[in-house]
């Protein structure tokens, strides 16, 4: 594969992105909160996102594999591996209950952490940049240590989040309630606010075509979710949700 043909993929990959958030204001991604029995057999939930999560790991495996990267080539691919660690393996440990997930969710979204995951390693190690030489010289840019502030801002917001949805029942409980705390006070999604940032620090800190694609590809995906989340909730918890303005994704915006 020559340059130009990787870029006119990013290209590809950024329409359907633009196709994936008009879809998804019209029809909920079938997992979670949303999922029902028209989206096919299911399995459960912990192995699904383990399947659905885990081979973005593969690429990153790969190009260790088959090149020898520098250490700020590392750093870049380190960060990504980290996320998709914790989602593939921590993530899912830490599940409560027993949700399923069905198995074209877990096949879209194995296919696309593949495809994304090749894309971003290609632009790290096979097309890198003429910046990408030297991991002091790099650092010395304003968008190094944006990048690395906004990622692991975003991991933590995530990461706080997660552990909010999981722990708002205790045992036995099955009741229903509008998460509280930390970016909750502002938004109803604080979770997919966190792993946007992430992937917008991703984005800044490689200062690349093909980080800039994710962070697209990741809105598209996850800011049409968090609204049908926020009408949900505005339904479920009319009152106490009206008093506390709660936004969708991004705090007092949107």
């Amino acid at each position: 594969m020559d340059i130009s043909t990787y870029h006119l993929i990013l290209w590809i990959m950024a329409v359907m992105g633009l196709f994936v958030f008009i879809a998804l204001y019209f029809v909920d991604a079938g997992y979670g909160k949303f999922r029902t029995n028209r989206w096919g057999y299911s399995i459960d939930n912990k192995i699904g996102w383990v399947l659905m999560e885990a081979p973005a790991l593969v690429p990153v495996i790969v190009a260790n594999v088959m090149f020898t990267p520098n250490r700020l080539q590392l750093l870049f691919m380190g960060l990504y591996a980290l996320h998709y660690v914790y989602r593939s393996f921590i993530f899912p440990s830490l599940l409560k209950g027993k949700s399923r997930m069905p198995l074209a969710i877990i096949a879209m979204g194995a296919g696309f952490n593949t495809m994304n995951s090749s894309l971003l390693c290609a632009s790290i190690v096979l097309f890198p940049k003429d910046t990408y030489t030297d991991l002091c010289h790099y650092a010395q840019h304003w968008y190094f240590w944006v990048g690395i502030v906004l990622f692991f801002l975003g991991m933590y917001t995530h990461m706080k989040a997660d552990h909010t949805i999981r722990n708002l029942r205790k045992p036995g409980d099955t009741n229903h309630y509008l998460p509280k705390g930390g970016m909750f006070d502002y938004v109803t999604s604080a979770n997919y606010l966190g792993e946007i940032t992430e992937w917008l620090g991703f984005a800044i800190l490689t200062w690349s075509w093909a980080g800039l694609s994710f962070f697209w590809f990741s809105c598209c995906n996850l800011v049409p979710r968090a609204n049908s989340i926020y009408h949900r909730y505005k339904k479920e918890f009319a009152g106490e949700f009206d008093e506390k303005k709660l936004k969708r994704i991004i705090p007092f915006i949107y």
